[in-house]
């Protein structure tokens, strides 16, 4: 029996759901990875961006670990939606090179810093400011995955691709003829639970 180390395991699912997300954007044209595709304008590259400023702020400014990062230190007040879009002038590149750096200044600090270590969250209420690195570890990894199943989702929507990873899209099936199948019996199936209970 191998030791527990919480520190590395929850690490490890903070890592597998970054990677879950930049995957959503391979292969995806400028305007795919752009498209808002809900009422609120939630997009694969926008969740990218938000994520990196997400990570450069619970794992920099939480524990004054300071960065020099522009995308991370924009004015929200201005505009509180400015982490969920990248403008024209950002590239993919540009956004996923940011979010690179916040993985790699996030894994310094997670690094560096025992489970136990305290640090403060500004944006939060002072009752709930104090926070240890086990909690934000927590708090980032639930936060990322979150938006994994967004990216998911939207991804989706977008061109049909779905599943966990490249290598291992944790889908019981890729037979498009099955999935057709599959959404006409769920649609069927809620027609006539409509039915049931009118």
């Amino acid at each position: 029996m191998t030791a527990s180390d919480p520190k590395a395991h929850l690490h490890r699912y903070l890592r597998s759901a970054r990677e879950a997300v930049l995957w959503k954007l391979d292969g995806t044209s400028e305007y795919a990875a752009r498209r808002p595709m809900t009422p609120t304008g939630t997009n694969l590259l926008g969740l990218v961006k938000h994520l990196g400023v997400v990570e450069f702020g619970y794992f920099g400014d939480t524990f004054a670990r300071p960065y020099d990062e522009p995308i991370a230190q924009q004015d929200f007040v201005a505009d509180p939606t400015a982490d969920l879009w990248a403008t024209a002038d950002e590239s993919r590149a540009d956004i996923v090179a940011f979010y690179r750096r916040a993985w790699a200044h996030a894994d310094a600090t997670i690094d560096a810093l025992d489970l136990t270590a305290e640090g403060s969250v500004p944006w939060w209420s002072e009752d709930h400011r104090t926070v240890t690195l086990h909690q934000i570890l927590v708090h980032v990894t639930a936060e990322t995955n979150r938006h994994a199943g967004h990216a998911d989702i939207i991804r989706e929507l977008i061109d049909g691709t779905a599943g966990l990873l490249a290598d291992n899209d944790n889908m019981p099936t890729n037979d498009p003829d099955q999935w057709k199948t599959h959404r006409a019996k769920l649609e069927e199936t809620a027609k006539q639970a409509a039915r049931l209970r009118k």
